[in-house]
């Protein structure tokens, strides 16, 4: 090796390390040796533990049981009119008996002011479609033609009222209110 070369690589090689290096010897003290130690904060009284009146409280019996499943299909519907339990029943004894097209009176509770009551067919429930649905299918609406039992009772409803309801087929009980209506004026 030439003498050039090695008077060259030497003092190049010290100058790295220095500058390699050179960080730590700028700066006498580092920052976290310095630090001191501050005060924990205070907690204001009443903020340190959640409440825990609630968190033992043993549920009444019972109220973890499954709740019955309604029955699809089958809805109840009702209104008030005024008067008592026994004329608004006759009142809708005669309306029954009047109006065949509402449906036919198959069997009469007097002492629970109830009438089961056979109607053919009934509204049906139209689902409302979409843009395409309405756009790409035709309405093929067929007549229902099927005989519906109702069950239609008559409650005492406050003081001076009554509240007719009846229950069933979805359908036939919206003909067979929307008839009662009608007729009982209201």
């Amino acid at each position: 090796m030439k003498k050039s070369s090695l008077l060259v690589t030497l003092p190049a090689l010290a100058l790295a390390g220095l500058l390699l290096s050179g960080c730590g010897m700028f700066r006498s003290t580092k920052a976290w040796e310095t630090a001191k130690q501050e005060a924990p904060l205070e907690i204001p009284p009443g903020l340190d533990t959640p409440p825990a009146t609630a968190a033992l409280v043993i549920p009444p019996p019972g109220s973890g049981q499954a709740q019955a499943a309604p029955v699809p299909g089958v809805i109840s519907d009702a209104f008030v009119v005024s008067g008592s339990v026994d004329a608004a029943y006759q009142k809708v004894g005669q309306l029954l008996a009047a109006t065949g097209s509402a449906g036919q009176v198959t069997s009469h509770d007097d002492s629970a002011h109830s009438y089961t009551v056979s109607v053919v067919g009934g509204a049906t429930v139209a689902k409302k479609r979409g843009f395409f649905g309405r756009m790409f299918h035709h309405d093929k609406s067929s007549a229902d033609t099927a005989t519906h039992s109702v069950q239609v009772t008559v409650n005492p409803s406050g003081d001076s009222a009554s509240e007719v309801r009846a229950q069933g087929d979805e359908g036939a009980v919206a003909k067979l209110i929307d008839a009662l209506k009608k007729g009982m004026g209201g």
